[in-house]
């Protein structure tokens, strides 16, 4: 397969999880009626971003896998006959949580899931109160529309595991995303996190010659703390093409859902006169292994 028709779904959510869930299929059926083969939805998609404080009562938000959300969500990839890339607060155990990426197969099955490896811990994402860093490694998800190389937010900024991902065979790069500007920072600040946010990205689509979609939620959350003034989600969902190129973009305060076309074949081209998979030194790159050289 060549070109696939990929759906981006950039919603803001709310404090009611039965309808945000809701929100989200009509959003995918919308795509899939447009003909998508492929939907990817935004990070923690079913809840508000609600690492802006560390709170217990929010561990009730997170459930088994597969559980009522898996069941959900593969009946609607089942009944739209598309592949469908989730993000979800996994219950592994009492005590032992995850922000795991589930991935349907069109016939509704589970193809795959990602668990979060990188977990921030900065000023309003207190995630690693929440989450438990993943333990599946960086290996693509294998689909009937491609070799998915599913990574979540905070791991959208290093490129070991964008590299990780193509080095076993990934297609494509997607990142569910979930980030925005704390409320107080100034419009040059704002400017300075945004575009470094998609740099870094294209940067990965550049590094491994691979298309990147990246799916972020909008609209503005306020810290139930009320500590700082929350976070206003930055929107701007966005798809590249294997030499960085920006083929898509979403506006940052709207809600938007579109589908658009990813040609997979470029990477064949583009790593043909850009060959850094072949050229790279792997013979030298040992002290990539420590956290840092002294």
């Amino acid at each position: 397969m060549n070109t696939i028709k990929a759906g981006l779904v950039q919603m803001a959510c709310t404090t009611n999880k039965a309808a945000n869930i809701q929100k989200s299929i009509g959003e995918i059926k919308k795509c899939a009626s447009a003909g998508a083969e492929l939907v990817v939805l935004q990070e923690l998609h079913s809840s508000l971003y609600f690492c802006q404080t560390e709170d217990t009562k929010m561990f009730d938000l997170a459930e088994p896998i597969p559980g009522p959300s898996t069941k959900i969500f593969s009946e609607t990839a089942k009944e739209n006959s598309i592949v469908l890339v989730t993000s979800l607060f996994e219950k592994r155990a009492a005590g032992l949580y995850h922000n795991t990426a589930v991935v349907f197969e069109k016939d509704g099955s589970i193809a795959g899931k990602y668990r979060k490896m990188h977990i921030p811990d900065d000023p309003t994402y207190y995630e690693k109160f929440y989450f438990t860093p993943g333990d599946l490694g960086f290996n693509p998800i294998k689909t009937s529309v491609g070799n998915l190389g599913v990574l979540v937010c905070w791991d959208q900024w290093y490129p070991e595991a964008a590299r990780l991902m193509a080095l076993a065979g990934a297609d494509i790069l997607i990142y569910p995303t979930a980030i925005g500007w704390e409320s107080t920072d100034n419009s040059d600040e704002k400017n300075r996190q945004l575009n470094a946010w998609m740099i870094s990205q294209r940067g990965h689509a550049v590094a491994n010659g691979l298309p990147v979609i990246s799916v972020n939620r909008t609209g503005f959350e306020a810290d139930p703390s009320g500590v700082t003034k929350g976070i206003i989600f930055w929107g701007n969902s966005f798809v590249a093409g294997p030499q960085g190129e920006i083929t898509h973009q979403f506006s940052a305060e709207k809600e938007q859902t579109e589908v658009v076309s990813i040609d997979l074949f470029r990477s064949e081209d583009v790593r043909r006169i850009w060959p850094f998979l072949r050229d790279r030194r792997i013979d030298a790159y040992d002290e990539i292994l420590k956290r840092f050289r002294d």
